[in-house]
């Protein structure tokens, strides 16, 4: 059955208990790392991803909070064996600085790595990301306070369709990437009118897009109550609302 698992729900400062927020994806045939933050090696093996099934790595934006283990991760795959080409997609402004902090490493010189392959994203809406027999995604520029992308993923064995807003402010365009979706999952950071969104704003976004359930992710825990969250979502968005914890698996199927 397709999934989603939550990685991690945690705006820029992590704690104990989350880490900061990245996902990931799996169909019948591929498993779709979207963001790379924490310890992408271990918690994949915790939920039975192995690194040799990972297939591709969507990266939002390059902000550390959402990329800082992409060296790690590529380090360890090598080190582990993997020999099969992993796909890296982003904006051309995060795929660059990506690229300039992997010859920072060197990695040119590591013997026997393995192909790495980027796709740098044209920066306009509804533009083609991936498609294979799982999952075809879609990605539009968002507003953040970096280039930034969200994504729209139609899940082919169920017809599910899941968003995630990455981190943006309330904009046309999310609600343009979000519409009629089964399931958004939109950050919660605050109201920062020139990066971010509250729980409030993710609610009302839900609203004017028609969508059938919000989750919400990227929220402050650093010694923060997240207990208002969900309330305050569902002020302006009168389906369900949920709020999005580490290690949550989220079934992509119609009724779930």
């Amino acid at each position: 059955m397709p999934r989603l698992v939550i990685l991690g729900s945690a705006s820029a400062v992590a704690d104990a208990n989350h880490e900061n927020t990245h996902m990931i994806l799996q169909g019948a045939h591929s498993a779709i790392l979207i963001d790379c933050t924490g310890r992408p090696v271990v918690d994949l093996q915790r939920i039975g991803i192995g690194l040799d099934i990972l297939s591709d790595l969507i990266l939002t934006h390059f902000h550390p909070d959402h990329v800082a283990a992409v060296p790690n991760l590529l380090m360890s795959a090598w080190l582990l064996g993997r020999s099969a080409t992993l796909r890296i997609y982003g904006l051309h402004h995060c795929l660059e600085r990506m690229e300039d902090m992997m010859a920072a490493y060197h990695w040119e010189e590591w013997p026997g790595f393995f192909p790495v392959a980027f796709h740098h994203l044209p920066e306009r809406e509804g533009v083609a990301v991936l498609e294979n027999e799982d999952f075809q995604i879609k990605a539009s520029p968002v507003r953040h306070y970096v280039p930034t992308i969200g994504l729209r993923i139609l899940v082919k064995e169920t017809g599910f369709v899941l968003v995630y807003s990455s981190d943006t402010v309330p904009c046309p365009e999310m609600v343009r990437l979000a519409y009629g979706a089964d399931l958004l999952i939109h950050e919660a950071t605050g109201d920062e009118p020139l990066g971010h969104a509250s729980a409030v704003q993710a609610g009302e976004i839900a609203a004017e897009a028609g969508v059938k359930r919000l989750g919400l992710i990227h929220y402050h825990v650093w010694n923060a109550n997240t207990e208002h969250l969900v309330p305050q979502a569902q002020s302006t968005f009168s389906g369900p609302v949920f709020l999005c914890e580490d290690f949550m698996q989220i079934e992509l199927t119609q009724g779930a």
